[in-house]
């Protein structure tokens, strides 16, 4: 793990007056790889955790996935239950347009992901939209999964 020195011959029965030795060194990368391989398992490990953690029975459709933002999205989320939250934080309808105008002027952009359960009636959802539109949130995306019938699934 050193340096080591390599000598050099004399020509024939010649002796010289000093020997010459050059170190010679290596990079050892080993312990960089296994840091780097280290880091590798904890961001997989971390990465899953850094989602919204609120369980809802989406939807399905037949919509594809929007491409990725710069700046976290806003998550508004409607359980089978009826809570109303802000990401992970459980909000009363009566707050909910003072929160949603506080949380707008932080905010660089105005996209909002609204998640509702399936089980959900429309009027609920549309309320909780016009209280997002009411709160600043002009660009209202819905969530849904992937995967679900489609128009030309049903015949009609």
């Amino acid at each position: 793990m050193g340096a080591q020195l390599i000598e050099k011959s004399g020509g024939g029965g010649r002796r010289s007056r000093r020997r010459r030795s050059k170190p010679m060194s290596e990079i050892n990368v080993t312990p960089f790889v296994d840091v780097m391989l280290v880091l590798l398992i904890i961001f997989m490990v971390a990465a899953p955790m850094l989602t919204v953690g609120v369980p809802v029975e989406l939807p399905r459709t037949a919509a594809g996935a929007l491409p990725a933002e710069q700046e976290e999205p806003l998550t508004v989320t409607i359980t089978a239950e009826g809570q109303i939250l802000i990401q992970t934080s459980e909000i009363a309808p009566g707050e909910l347009i003072a929160r949603l105008r506080a949380v707008a002027a932080e905010r660089v952009n105005d996209k909002v992901f609204l998640r509702a359960d399936g089980a959900i009636p429309y009027e609920r959802v549309v309320q909780v939209m016009g209280a997002l539109n009411a709160g600043g949130f002009r660009n209202i995306g819905l969530v849904t999964e992937s995967g679900g019938p489609g128009f030309d699934d049903q015949g009609g």
